[in-house]
């Protein structure tokens, strides 16, 4: 009831956002399949168990601007849950809410934006628009992207493979798909990349020192990954162990330095908890070692520790349900395992007198205190090259009718540097309707509507699978490997009214 009076307080609009609130494709060729990858099963057929853990972060809340103009946040280009959700879907059945992060459906997607000024690493867009499921109330899109660079030009890689081969990974759906992955990567490296494989079950193995990915040691490092078979129980700790190790006896001085982890994250031996894990990663993020973390399967998948682990090592977290999903990360998104920007932040502060109330879409764990922006010892997310961030907020407009909204403020360091870096935007009004808006803005629309749909969200308003439908579809704008037309799909899939 405090939320509702609050609300009808700021704006009259808000006593109907107060009311209502209360109310795969696959791969073309298989030339990556190291040894026999059975065929994928139809979505009926797919291996499926319940027991996965999640955490439940609730959802942001309307802020009064006169109360607390600023909004602090790190960045987050997590696309797992995103991919999570369509594993849910083609099971036929809709995710938990605790499954559900609106900030990694958006992150999924790439959207438009500015390349970089001269000096800098990543340029800063916006957009505002009618908010489609609430009348009064606006939709304000941020976006953030990293420079891009070219395949050839990125710097030499010393990656190791951590890959999780206990009995859990039995699954056609678990080690099978992370080895076809592992073999798609190792085809398109070059010969100033080196690869060493860690496996680890009852306990850990180094495979595969750092070998060079020339042309006559590809056939012998595949060979590796087609060979790993699974069994035992899982001694993750003392692998994430040595695999720091391996990357720092190989460390490349400006070069990519990465831990790629595949499992479901079952850590039943040694070291477990996940404090304890994410302490590990961060004192080797200062060495300059990365981690991304990839989520196989069901039954087991620990989103929360992997979510954590990635987050914590200056990495990103993806899961992977089917090929197309490998193709995407290995393939077309490689370069995004190159990070151009470190700790990067941000923060939105409101004109009181232009907006009255404002709420954050997503980003539920990645708060930050608003002195935190400046503090250039506070941890925060990292960006890719060519990697876009999207970030969305519905704002409830005063009647002052001021051209400036806010001011978009991010601070990021670049690779090689320890001191923040500003840039800032003006956010004018400029606001159009939502159907008049830019592609990427229905279609971002449409992404965080079908994400609290699914998450029985208190805030969505009138949102139904309609109206995500047809803004996802006008929506749908350039999309050359097809990920906006499956989201369409997947809307029809969902049991959402």
């Amino acid at each position: 009831m405090r939320k509702q009076t609050l609300l009808r307080t700021l704006f009259p609009a808000l006593a109907v956002v107060a009311a209502l609130a209360s109310t795969a494709c696959s791969l073309e060729q298989n030339d990556y399949c190291p040894g026999t990858l059975p065929p994928e099963p139809a979505p009926g057929e797919r291996p499926f168990r319940p027991g996965d853990r999640y955490t439940d972060y609730g959802e942001n809340p309307f802020v009064n601007t006169s109360q607390a103009p600023v909004s602090t946040f790190s960045v987050d280009c997590d696309g797992a849950s995103y991919s999570n959700m369509r594993r849910w879907l083609n099971h036929g059945q809709n995710p938990p809410a605790a499954a559900i992060r609106i900030e990694e459906f958006l992150n999924y997607f790439t959207f438009d934006c500015p390349e970089p000024a001269a000096g800098h690493n990543i340029a800063l867009t916006h957009e505002v628009a009618a908010c489609p499921w609430h009348e009064g109330p606006l939709l304000l899109r941020l976006g953030i992207k990293g420079k891009a660079i070219p395949d050839d030009r990125l710097p030499p890689t010393n990656y190791v493979l951590l890959i999780d081969v206990s009995g859990s990974m039995a699954a056609i759906d678990k080690l099978e798909l992370l080895k076809t992955g592992f073999s798609m990567l190792v085809d398109v490296l070059r010969p100033t990349d080196n690869i060493a494989i860690v496996v680890y079950s009852g306990r850990e193995e180094v495979v595969l020192h750092s070998t060079s990915c020339e042309e006559a040691n590809k056939t012998k490092i595949k060979e590796v990954i087609a060979s790993l078979r699974a069994e035992g129980s899982t001694a993750g700790a003392a692998a994430l162990k040595t695999a720091y190790e391996i990357a720092s006896r190989y460390f490349v001085t400006g070069g990519n330095n990465r831990i790629i982890l595949g499992t479901d994250g079952d850590f039943n031996v040694g070291i477990s908890s996940t404090e304890e894990l994410v302490a590990l990663v961060e004192q080797e993020r200062e060495r300059g070692i990365y981690l991304t973390v990839l989520g196989v399967g069901s039954g087991n998948l620990n989103d929360s520790m992997m979510e954590q682990l990635a987050d914590n090592g200056n990495g990103n977290y993806e899961y992977i349900d089917n090929l197309a999903q490998l193709e995407k990360i290995f393939i077309h998104e490689r370069s995004r395992f190159h990070t151009v920007a470190r700790d990067c932040k941000v923060q939105v502060t409101f004109d009181p007198k232009a907006v009255a109330a404002y709420r954050l879409i997503g980003y539920e764990n990645r708060l930050m205190d608003d002195e935190e922006f400046e503090n250039d010892n506070r941890d925060a997310g990292e960006i890719g090259a060519g990697q876009s961030v999207t970030v969305l907020y519905e704002i409830v407009p005063t009647a002052n009718g001021k051209e400036t909204l806010a001011s978009f403020d991010v601070r990021y360091k670049k690779e090689a540097g320890s001191t923040g870096i500003p840039l800032s935007e003006n956010v004018r009004t400029r606001t159009a309707p939502i159907t008049e808006a830019s592609d990427d803005m229905r279609f971002a629309a449409a992404v965080a509507g079908f994400g609290m749909l699914l998450k029985q969200s208190e805030y969505a308003g009138s949102a139904n699978k309609a109206m995500v439908r047809e803004l996802a579809g006008k929506g749908v704008g350039s999309d050359p490997h097809g990920y906006r037309a499956e989201f369409v799909s997947l809307v029809e899939q969902a049991d959402i009214r």
